[in-house]
Parts: structure tokens; C-alpha cells; sequence
């Protein structure tokens, strides 16, 4: 990571708040990438579900159930809607039937937390402006061969909101990410317009968006295809997808999204996402004059 130490460059800065994201090509070494490969498929093998939990971005309100919400101070994984037939059968073998891993990864584990607690993650989050960034969510992303599911357009901050906004996510290309196998597709400069609908947790634990989802035309999607190691910062206010996966390549990726911790950044009851136990910043420089939004 050491080209990344440096932080960002006034032209990437500016590129990223035009269009409300940013490539950093060879942003995590091989060796890091193969670590963090290596420990997800750990972490599948081990896992023995006595239930198990379907992830999907279509009728998401019918996916958040404890295990879910739980997730949020834990280590739990998800199953992709293509690994069970019609009668709930399993037809994929465990390590290829795991959408994802989450959502405390960051936390738990000491090869996610070293990415995500690293010196190069911490000058990005310098850079961006943040002063008491605060790692709050993290996903590791398998995008299987052949089954791994559509994620509709949204934005990050509909998910993890803070008053005022101030979520951006370091979504970590653990392989190539192309078109063919379910690269990430985002509409520049639609961060501008604000966060559209927010996804709200209940106090009796269910959960409903406050609004329609928003229509938006193909045609305004551009791909964001990656070499592996790459890094691509996502403003959480940025519409973003990614399709389906009906490659014979997976496409795994890591996803870690950071809010701003600084006093007067409010982090709502009503997020689905409700830690057990405070964030651990990556720094805590109140000096610093805030910058992201």
C-alpha cells in the first residue's frame, strides 16, 4: 500500500467529488489480497448453519431477520438465493453457495481489522476529510460464478445514515471485476441530488424503507470494471449497482463503510445497523476541519 500512504492528490479529490467515486488501481498488494481470500474461505468452511439466512437486494424488507440484525456486532454468512431449488434443497456446495460474510468483520477478525486499521486506509480517510472516522459495516463479497444475485441501484446512505451524511465506502476488488462476472456500475455525479429514501429499523426490530425506490435509466450507468487490488472510494449518496454474475469467474470483493464519528454527526436509532458496543476510530483528530458530507 505504499503509493496509497500518501492519501489523495487534489485531482482525485477532485475527480471524486465531481462524479462521487474513485478508482485507486494497486491500492492492496497481492499478498494482502491472497490473505484476505484466504481467510474468508476459512471463515465459509467453518461456518455450520442450523439455520440459514438468504441475502438478497430484491424484497429486502423480507430479508432482515434476527441473524441478520445480529450480524451487525458478528461475523455471520449469508446465502445466495441461487443456491436452493425451488423446494429450499441446497444444490451448491457450501463454498459456492455464500453470498456474503458480515458485517462486524473489522472488528473480529485480525485480518480484516489490519486492512481496514491500516495506515494507508487511515491517510484515504485523512484525505477525504474525515476527523473520527469511524469503520462501521464491513462485507466480504463472494458475487458467485453463475448464481450470485443482482444488487439493485441504491445508495450506501439509505443503509447507514448519519445526520448530517457522511458515509463513503472502500470497496476492495479481491479480483478482477469486469462486466462479464458483476463489476460495480454507478451514475456520476447522481451524489449531488442527496439521499433519496432511507431504510429504517423499528423498535420492535422490523424494518421498512420511508419511500418508493427511484427509477433511473441504464443508459446513465457507466461500469466501474477493476483490476484486483484496486481500491473504488463510493460517496454514500452515489447510485450504484451491479448485475448478476452468470459468469464462470466469481468476482470477490471487500467492503468496508466508514462514517464520520466527530461531535455533531448524529447516527440515528432508526439505521437497521445497531452496534453492540462503540466504533473504534481510526484516528481522532477534532482539529481537523471537516470536509466530507
Amino acid at each position: 500500500m505504499g503509493l496509497a500512504m500518501r492519501g489523495l492528490s487534489p485531482e482525485q479529490l477532485a475527480q471524486y467529488e465531481r462524479d462521487g467515486f474513485l478508482v485507486l488501481p494497486n491500492f492492496t498488494a497481492q499478498e494482502e489480497v491472497d490473505a484476505m481470500r484466504k481467510r474468508a474461505g476459512e471463515i465459509v468452511d467453518a461456518f455450520e448453519p442450523s439455520t440459514f439466512t438468504v441475502f438478497s437486494t430484491k424484497g429486502q424488507e423480507q430479508h432482515i431477520d434476527r441473524y441478520f440484525l445480529d450480524s451487525a456486532g458478528g461475523v455471520g454468512c449469508f446465502f445466495e438465493e441461487g443456491a436452493f431449488d425451488a423446494e429450499g434443497r441446497q444444490i451448491k456446495p457450501k463454498a459456492l453457495a455464500i453470498n456474503k460474510i458480515g458485517h462486524a468483520m473489522h472488528d473480529l477478525d485480525p485480518v480484516f481489522h489490519a486492512w481496514c486499521y491500516s495506515e494507508a486506509v487511515a491517510a484515504l480517510s485523512r484525505s477525504l476529510g474525515f476527523r473520527r472516522p469511524l469503520p462501521t459495516q464491513s462485507m466480504y463479497i463472494f458475487k458467485q460464478p453463475g448464481i450470485g444475485g443482482e444488487v439493485v441501484p441504491h445508495q450506501d446512505s439509505t443503509f447507514l445514515y448519519t445526520s448530517p451524511p457522511s458515509v463513503i465506502g472502500y470497496w476492495l476488488a479481491l479480483e478482477d471485476a469486469t462486466k462479464l462476472n458483476g463489476c460495480l456500475w454507478a451514475i456520476p455525479g447522481s451524489h449531488k441530488a442527496g439521499v433519496q429514501r432511507r431504510f429504517l429499523r423499528r423498535p420492535d426490530d422490523t424494518t421498512h424503507f420511508d419511500g418508493a425506490a427511484p427509477t433511473y435509466s441504464d443508459a446513465d450507468f457507466v461500469p466501474l470494471e477493476v483490476a484486483s487490488g484496486s481500491l473504488v472510494l463510493l460517496h454514500g449518496a452515489l447510485v450504484h449497482r451491479s448485475e448478476e454474475n452468470r459468469s464462470p469467474r466469481s468476482r470477490h470483493a471487500f467492503t468496508l463503510h466508514v462514517l464520520e464519528g466527530a461531535p455533531g454527526i448524529e447516527y440515528p436509532a432508526t439505521n437497521w445497523l445497531q452496534r453492540p458496543a462503540p466504533a473504534v476510530p481510526l484516528y481522532d483528530e477534532p482539529e481537523r476541519a471537516q470536509e466530507c458530507a
